[in-house]
């Protein structure tokens, strides 16, 4: 069975795990739910997730490689608890070779690192898509030049996962500017979110349409510095050949999210 490849969105710092006071209570109860039932719409229960995410950055392809990574708090100004959030998932270095051997296989330098634990992009959303933290973990960096040519590329070489058992996913924001969550982007948002759906749809074109992203309506409105529309590269790269679609869509602090499926 060949799993699909999925970019989700991970939220704001751990914003499913307190008590939102920006706005409605409930802004982020619809991606928390879309999350919550992501394993359940699989064709089969993955062995293990590779995660991508906007929050880890290499000069090389770089894949954690612990037998049980700590968590990084690595956001600001939110509630006590939320500093004190568990998720006890394994990593899996058999998995980290793999991957590793794969990108080198591709002509990619890729390294290991035993000590990194895992920033928010995978730990807060992952505590919702297996809040069992039953299934194996490993992190893959980006790669600093977040070279969408690159990326797409590494998603490429690591598509032999799919059937393997491994879910790939892409963790970060389709819309991910810091002073862009306001009345005065929600219609830009929804023109860049709407480029990126047709963009994504078709497989013979999506690959040049990535590589143009900032040519997209309002592309670095929405992405001042892509690093949190990289990962969407890789999930992407990985079903190259497979159509991609919206599996979530939302409006979240006045902008439109969404969330992508390819293949399955």
């Amino acid at each position: 069975m060949t799993l699909p490849t999925v970019f989700i969105p991970h939220g704001a710092g751990p914003c499913f795990f307190m008590e939102w006071t920006r706005g409605p209570a409930d802004t982020w109860a619809p991606m928390a739910a879309w999350l919550k039932g992501l394993v359940a719409s699989l064709p089969e229960r993955p062995k293990a997730i590779l995660v991508v995410s906007g929050h880890w950055e290499e000069a090389q392809f770089t894949v954690g490689s612990g037998e049980r990574p700590e968590l990084i708090f690595d956001y600001y100004g939110f509630p006590e608890h939320t500093y004190r959030l568990q998720f006890a998932a394994p990593g899996c270095p058999a998995l980290a070779s793999r991957v590793q051997d794969l990108l080198a296989a591709a002509g990619f330098p890729v390294a290991q690192d035993p000590e990194r634990g895992w920033d928010h992009g995978v730990f807060v959303p992952l505590k919702l898509v297996t809040p069992e933290a039953d299934i194996a973990v490993v992190q893959l960096s980006l790669r600093q030049d977040l070279s969408p040519e690159a990326h797409l590329a590494a998603g490429r070489a690591l598509a032999p996962l799919r059937d393997e058992g491994v879910l790939i996913v892409g963790s970060g924001m389709s819309w991910h500017n810091m002073r862009g969550f306001t009345p005065a982007f929600t219609e830009r948002s929804a023109a860049f979110d709407a480029w990126l759906a047709d963009a994504l749809v078709e497989p013979t074109r999506r690959g040049q349409a990535i590589v143009d992203w900032a040519e997209a309506p309002y592309a670095r409105e929405a992405h001042p510095r892509e690093e949190h529309l990289a990962p969407l590269f890789v999930a992407a790269g990985a079903a190259a050949n497979e159509p991609g679609r919206v599996d979530f869509r939302g409006e979240v602090m006045d902008v439109v999210v969404s969330g992508f499926r390819f293949g399955g």
